[in-house]
């Protein structure tokens, strides 16, 4: 494919991703189509043999890119926020119908840290919990580990609390609304994730080093290249606060996890 041919897919997904995104009113009425639109998004994101076409793109750097990738990148990060709605909802109403995308997520969650092995000792943060914390959810019932999660959608935190409850039957789970500089578990936190989906999370990763334990593990979720159309991006980090001790490379799934240490 070259690059005259993946400007009008790229217009197409976004014309998809918008209205998918202005279709939730609180209901599951539109699930059916968010998770199509998302679904097809996801294989246009991972499929290789659209790599050189997006290298050339990238490489020429066209006016209309740079915010096309942004607009595709915000507009898929609200479908898929709106998908744990649904999702929520549906496991609430007594419905649990899964989608392909949320099966790609969970696939990468088991070996996101890498080397650095979770332990019921752990103390795991997540930031971006989301509506239906999965993550939370496999961590604790996986490690018996604590953790908490944080996100600054209200109607998520809610949501995601009468998730626990449903499925977190005596597992050590939390979900606060907190800003993460507020959050007082950052100081005993062993483990932090940061959302793909969360465009500050490498302002945030600095602001952590002041808080953070001298021995955490942060795993940085994001997408890069191609993948960067469904996530956000890695970043330079300060060498005198942060060193990347490891990557996770999943080609086939929708986020790659960057791992970091203190310096």
């Amino acid at each position: 494919m070259g690059t005259a041919e993946l400007r009008p897919l790229l217009d197409g997904h976004l014309t998809a991703l918008r209205r998918a995104a202005a279709s939730y009113d609180g209901t599951t009425r539109h699930a059916p189509d968010v998770e199509r639109v998302v679904g097809d998004y996801s294989a246009f994101v991972t499929d290789p043999r659209h790599h050189a076409a997006w290298d050339a793109l990238a490489h020429t750097d066209p006016p209309w890119f740079a915010p096309l990738v942004d607009e595709l990148r915000s507009s898929s990060a609200r479908c898929a926020a709106i998908m744990e709605k649904h999702r929520a909802l549906d496991l609430l109403d007594g419905r649990t119908a899964k989608a392909g995308y949320f099966d790609n997520v969970e696939s990468c969650i088991a070996d996101e840290f890498g080397a650095f092995h979770l332990t019921a000792d752990s103390r795991v943060l997540l930031v971006g919990s989301g509506s239906f914390p999965m993550t939370p959810l496999r961590v604790a019932r996986l490690t018996g580990a604590r953790v908490v999660g944080v996100d600054i959608d209200p109607e998520a935190i809610a949501l995601g609390r009468r998730v626990v409850q449903a499925l977190g039957d005596g597992l050590d789970i939390t979900l606060e609304p907190t800003p993460l500089p507020e959050l007082a578990f950052t100081a005993e936190a062993t483990h932090v994730i940061f959302s793909s989906t969360v465009p500050v999370k490498y302002d945030l990763l600095d602001a952590l080093h002041a808080t953070a334990r001298p021995d955490v593990v942060v795993a940085v979720r994001y997408g890069d290249h191609l993948k960067s159309l469904f996530n956000y991006p890695t970043r330079p980090v300060d060498p005198g606060r942060w060193v990347r001790a490891g990557s996770v490379l999943r080609p086939e799934h929708i986020f790659d996890v960057a791992l970091y240490t203190k310096a």
